[in-house]
């Protein structure tokens, strides 16, 4: 489900820093230092994303990774894509 307005903003406020809403996503960027790097990265990025059958949308450009989550099923935020979040804040 769809989350509500104020709650989108409060799970924001949540996140670590560097998360911001882009219409109906949540979007980050990481600089993981080099391609390699980030290429790793986006490979961390998988195991959680398979448990939680939840993926999100990465672009990597270089030394930096853009991560994007939402619902696509949903047409909004919900709470998925901010635990998904959380989880990929943890491997940074």
């Amino acid at each position: 489900m769809a989350l509500e307005e104020a709650e989108i903003e409060e799970r924001l406020g949540g996140l670590g820093e560097g998360w911001r809403r882009e219409g109906d996503a949540i979007v980050r960027e990481f600089d993981r230092g080099d391609f390699v790097g980030s290429v790793g990265f986006v490979d961390a990025i998988v195991g959680p994303a398979e448990e939680m059958g939840h993926h999100p949308d990465l672009e990597v450009s270089w030394d930096t990774v853009t991560v994007r989550i939402t619902t696509h099923s949903e047409g909004g935020l919900t709470a998925a894509d901010f635990d998904l979040a959380t989880r990929i804040d943890a491997l940074a």
